[in-house]
């Protein structure tokens, strides 16, 4: 029976899906004739996990702990896992996730196959470096077991391989000390690139995590570029009576237009800019690295069209110079620039071959879908970062062309040999025409 899914962004609509509910990972694969691609919570902005025409492997039953050492922080989980699970079983006993994404609602499989990076990468690197090992089901039935150490060549395909090499069926994983839910915080207020860059050096060195809001619509002093620094730290002590934030609300109907548009963004980002912050605080770290999962499908804020992300990376020696340019061209396109993201990666190795997090600057920003007017946006953006030598994300992607992705990920033949025969998706086909 063909049902119609969509990743977050709502975008693009498929109808002709497949979905076949995976329980047991003792289990073969299914056997259709027709291409499969695993599909974990649906919380990409790309079709990464969509495949018109094809057979979506639902991983959500794939649920269950299999073990966990709270001396050493080794947690061991099937691959439809949320992040979200792993926090409420491991934070009261001491551990937290070594990297996370901005929402919990991520199943582990699906950031295994995307590799994905939080706010940590200067000092963490991406997930991938954190899993031990994991279970590989092939089509044809095999079963790998593979780990940095252990066929190491099909570990590296596998963690940021877009659910290509067969479906992740558990992890294990290092977590990470903490003495507390607590973190010590610090937001700084910058009024252009410039400074961002002269505060952001110096704090990377001394905190553990930094990402920045940054106004993609306004120029400050003439400067493009404006917005906070927000740094962070896991608590150095156990805290008392932790201060826990309110429960989270919902998006309860979806209006029929956008409510993001260029006249409510530039409201929000005034207020953003100026509201006022003390400099040095501490808090509860769910606000801190998931200030959306507060706000249930919020993805409706943005209508039926739904909205499109371009997430980018710039390598050190062009990103000061290509950021500049491609806010520059956000603003003259007219477009409404929304929750505009930036934060700079470490110079860590990928830990897989497709894997995105590298070395330099990395820009999000979410734009309501206004069809080939967004589309025509995103092409000339990607003139700029192909130009600087940078990449796209393809979680967060819908509609890169295949010269792109080829131009971004160099390993991409490499990583052709270890394609499972029956997995495909409609990104896959897109960017490997």
């Amino acid at each position: 029976m063909c049902e119609t899914v969509t990743s977050w962004n709502r975008w693009p609509v498929f109808r002709d899906q497949t979905v076949i509910r995976l329980y047991d990972r003792a289990a073969s694969l299914p056997q259709s004739g027709r291409p499969c691609i695993a599909h974990g919570n649906g919380r990409s902005y790309s079709d990464v996990c969509l495949n018109d025409g094809g057979v979506l492997l639902d991983t959500r039953g794939l649920d269950r702990f299999i073990g966990f050492d709270p001396g050493a922080g080794v947690i061991c989980c099937e691959a439809g896992v949320l992040l979200a699970d792993i926090v409420r079983l491991a934070v009261p006993q001491g551990w937290f996730l070594p990297v996370t994404p901005g929402t919990l609602q991520v199943t582990v499989g699906g950031a295994i196959a995307n590799d994905v990076h939080g706010k940590n990468h200067h000092v963490a690197g991406s997930f991938g470096r954190h899993v031990r090992r994991l279970g590989l089901r092939r089509s044809d039935g095999e079963l790998k077991t593979c780990g940095p150490d252990d066929e190491p060549a099909w570990f590296a395909a596998t963690v940021g391989g877009l659910g290509l090499t067969g479906v992740i069926l558990w992890a294990e994983i290092q977590l990470i000390a903490i003495a507390s839910e607590q973190m010590e915080l610090q937001s700084t207020r910058f009024g252009s690139l410039e400074e961002f860059w002269a505060i952001n050096d110096e704090a990377t060195g001394r905190w553990t995590y930094t990402v920045a809001w940054i106004d993609c619509l306004a120029r400050s002093r003439g400067k493009p570029g404006r917005g906070w620094l927000h740094c962070g730290r896991h608590a150095a002590a156990p805290a008392r009576g932790v201060d826990r934030p309110d429960r989270s609300r919902r998006v309860l109907v979806e209006p029929p237009l956008s409510l993001v548009n260029r006249a409510s963004a530039r409201l929000f980002n005034a207020l953003y800019y100026r509201s006022p912050r003390a400099a040095a605080v501490g808090g509860h770290f769910q606000p801190f690295f998931y200030p959306l999962d507060r706000l249930g499908d919020w993805n409706r804020l943005y209508g039926p069209r739904g909205f499109l992300q371009y997430q980018c990376v710039l390598p050190p020696a062009n990103a000061r110079q290509a950021l500049p340019m491609i806010l520059a061209r956000i603003g003259a396109s007219r477009e409404t620039a929304f929750l505009g993201v930036l934060k700079t990666f470490g110079d860590f190795p990928a830990a897989g071959l497709l894997s995105f997090a590298r070395a330099g600057a990395t820009l999000a920003v979410d734009f309501p879908h206004r069809g080939e007017r967004s589309l025509r946006l995103f092409r000339d953006l990607d003139r700029i970062v192909h130009e600087a030598g940078g990449a796209l994300y393809p979680a967060k992607d819908a509609r890169m062309p295949a010269t792109m992705f080829r131009a971004g990920f160099a390993r991409m033949e490499e990583f052709t040999r270890y394609v499972d025969p029956m997995m495909s998706s409609s990104f896959w086909r897109r960017v490997s025409a």
